[in-house]
This record gives C-alpha cells, structure tokens and sequence, in this order.
C-alpha cells in the first residue's frame, strides 16, 4: 500500500513537471509572436520611410489603372499596344515618354523617327492622347511600372522588405499581412495545446482511478487491473436503462434531423461554382473595369431570361483586345466553327416557378447582388443564395413597394394606410399568392 502511494505521487510529479513544461512553451511561443510582431512593424516603418517616392508610385498606380491598363500591361505581355515594362530604357528620353503620352500623333506627324518606328511595329493603332496629364502624373505611371516589375527581395532582420507588394495582391501595407497570419496561426497552435493539456489530465485522472487499488472487505484490498475495471465500467453504463435511452433518443433525433436537412437540400445548388468552358471572370469586367451587367445579360430589363450573352458581344471588346489569348482563341473557334460557347448554368429555378426577371430589375428596381451576391468580386460565378421558395417569401415580405410617382398604387396605398402605418411590402400586393409563381 505504501508503495503504490509512493508510485502515485511519484507518478503526479511528473504529470504537474509536464504541465509547468508546456505552459512555459506557450509562454516563449507568445512572447515569439510578439517580437516577431514588432519587428514586422519597425520593418515596415523602415520600407516606408525608404521608400520616398511611394505616394507618386502609389498615385501613378490609380492614374495606370484609369487610363492605361485597357490597352497595355505593366508587364511585357502585349494587350492593345505593347507591355510596359522597361518602358523609361527602350525610349529616347522621359521628356519623350512625356511629350509621347500627352499627344503620340503631333509627335508622330512631326516626323519622329522613333515615334513612327512604334507606330508602325504595333499596327498603326492610334493611341490615346492624354493632354491633362502633368509631368509628376506621368512620372508617377512610370514609377509604378517600374516598382511592378522589381522582384520582391528576401527580408534580412528585420529591414529590407521588398516594397512590390502589389503583384501579390497585398497594397502599400501588405507588409503586415505575414505578422498577421502567424499569430492565427499562432493562437490556433495555443488552442490546440491547451485541448490537449485539458484531455492528458482527464486521461492521466482516470487511469490514477483504474490502477488504484480496490476494497473488498474491511481493511482488505486488492489491485484491479485496468482491463477488468474497463469491462466492468462499459458493462454498468450498458446496463444502465437511463443512459441507453438517452443514447438511443439522441441517435433518432440525428437521424430524423439529418433525413430533413437532406430532403430540404434536394434542388438547392448553393455554393454551386462549376468551371466554364472558359474562363471570364467577372471580377474583372464587371468589377475593375465597371462593364455595367446589362450589356452583356440584354434581356435582364426587357424580359423572362437575362439571357447569356452571344460571342458577338465578346468581340464588340475583344475583335480588337487581346485578341492572342488562349481563352479569346477559344471564342475565335466557336465563331468560326458556328457553334455556341457552351456555358455551364449556375443559377437555376426548377420548372413549376414562375421568375421574370424585366420585373424585379426594371420594375422593382432590385440589384443583381440582392440575389446573385456581389457578383463583382467572383473570379469564378458562384451561387451565393439559395434561391428557395422560403428565400423568395423572405424578400417579399420585407421589402417595400417603390410607389413614388406611380399613380398606379395610389388607390393601393391609400387603401393600406387605413389598416397600417408600415409601408407598402411585396407581400401586401399579392407577394405571398400560390398564383404569382406556380401557375
């Protein structure tokens, strides 16, 4: 007896060493991080105070992407007109560059020799003048060509931080982005130690109890072995009525929850992303270039259907746009082998529903986020709502009736404010009918 006593205290000393050792880890991982934090601070003060130029850089960065990034790249890669990079050592001079992007066809019609020699290399496409441009703006493009081609440089210490973020997707201030990332990954990892700390206890607790000796009379005892005490232990808790039951409900309330969950999902394509036969991105076109929905989708306003947009208005852009893209190819062949582009159909309605879309957009003045989600943002179209019945119901009843001006709900309103002082919703007009939809 005394020496199993010996054997368990001896036994806990560890446990309680073990448990100083991995809260003292956590200690330096936590006093790590926020080193590493301060350093990656103090680096980015130093980038940004050497930086100097980066506010004309940063600004020419704005002034590229509104009047230069429809026609040409910062890289090397030719869109319209030629890449850009290296631009400032292929010219003559920056007063050239300057006096070539305020008015490239004065120049080219006074006989420069170099002007003409790009003129008729790139096809005699006539470029854009920009009188409005001041020598700093000029400079400014210039810089941030310069910076989007320099190769991000490896940090040493804690200075030398490649100020080319913007390749990376990252900003002026993307030099905070690895700081932030490890400590997530940071508290993650101290999350999962504390979980596993709290679960050693508990085992090293139940095995203490299992190896203990136990009492068969008075002031006898005898050791227990663990296999023993286990079978006795799941044989008590299955013998045990209240326990089975509570099992056995929990198990059919799973299952009865999991059967409905599955059958409320059947024809709900949420989350749906499928990969198109090519790759047009909307983040692109609707968003940074700020190509309004309509023009492609033409019949969002005037009928049923948006409609998918005919190859013919791909090449209103791209007969003349990046035209030796794999991807514009691709349009190039469906043209010529008379075949449809064969899109893959993200949002879908099933038959039995009724939707026009020239109603909602045009008459209810709905946005196109409101049920495809900030479709200027997606890379790749994504199903964003689940576009069920419920969801539809949802809408109508919160949202209210546009009756400004509209004589044509006068008598409807003044008939509605004689029961309720809410505004006019969807639903108080016919919204909730069986007949609207399923007819």
């Amino acid at each position: 007896m005394l020496i199993h006593s010996v054997n368990k205290v001896h036994k806990m000393s560890h446990l309680y060493k073990l448990c100083g050792i991995l809260a003292l880890i956590l200690v330096l991982l936590f006093s790590t991080s926020q080193v590493r934090a301060q350093d990656a601070a103090a680096g980015g003060d130093q980038t940004a105070a050497a930086s100097g130029g980066g506010a004309d850089a940063e600004k020419g960065k704005t002034l590229f992407t509104n009047n230069c990034a429809q026609c040409h790249a910062v890289t090397d890669e030719k869109v319209v007109g030629p890449g850009l990079k290296g631009i400032e050592s292929r010219a003559p001079s920056k007063d050239w560059l300057h006096k070539w992007i305020r008015n490239s066809s004065a120049l080219i019609a006074s006989g420069d020799a170099y002007a003409n020699q790009v003129f008729n290399a790139n096809g005699k496409v006539q470029m854009s003048s920009f009188p409005s441009l001041s020598d700093a703006d000029i400079d400014g493009i210039l810089a941030y060509i310069d910076q989007a081609n320099k190769p991000q440089q490896a940090s040493t210490g804690t200075t030398d931080i490649s100020k080319n973020t913007e390749g990376a997707g990252g900003g002026p201030s993307g030099g905070s982005g690895p700081s932030e990332l490890f400590t997530l990954v940071l508290v993650a990892v101290l999350v999962v130690m504390l979980l596993v700390l709290g679960v050693l206890l508990v085992v090293v607790n139940i095995l203490s109890k299992a190896v203990s000796p136990v009492s068969i009379g008075e002031g006898t005892q005898i050791p227990s072995s663990f296999a023993q005490r286990l079978k006795t232990g799941l044989s008590s808790a299955f013998n045990n009525s209240t326990l089975r039951s509570i099992v056995i409900w929990l198990f059919l309330l799973v299952a009865v929850k999991e059967t409905f969950d599955g059958a409320y999902g059947i024809g709900i394509q949420q989350g749906y992303a499928p990969k198109q036969p090519i790759a047009y991105s909307h983040k692109l076109h609707a968003g940074q270039y700020k190509i309004d929905c309509n023009y492609c989708h033409t019949g969002a306003q005037k009928g049923k259907n948006a409609t998918i947009p005919a190859a013919n208005i791909c090449m209103n852009c791209h007969g003349v746009i990046k035209k030796e893209s794999p991807e514009i190819q691709k349009i190039y062949t469906a043209i010529e082998k008379n075949q449809p582009i064969e899109w893959i159909r993200v949002h879908n309605l099933p038959d039995l529903a009724y939707f026009n879309h020239a109603q909602h957009v045009n008459v209810g003045n709905v946005a196109c986020q409101t049920c495809h989600g900030e479709i200027e943002k997606m890379e790749v179209v994504e199903a964003r709502s689940s576009l069920t019945m419920g969801w539809c119901i949802d809408c109508h009843r919160r949202t209210d009736v546009n009756t400004k001006d509209n004589a044509y709900y006068d008598k409807l309103v003044a008939l509605h404010k004689k029961e309720s002082k809410e505004p006019l919703k969807v639903a108080n007009i016919g919204g909730l009918e069986c007949s609207k939809c399923h007819y």
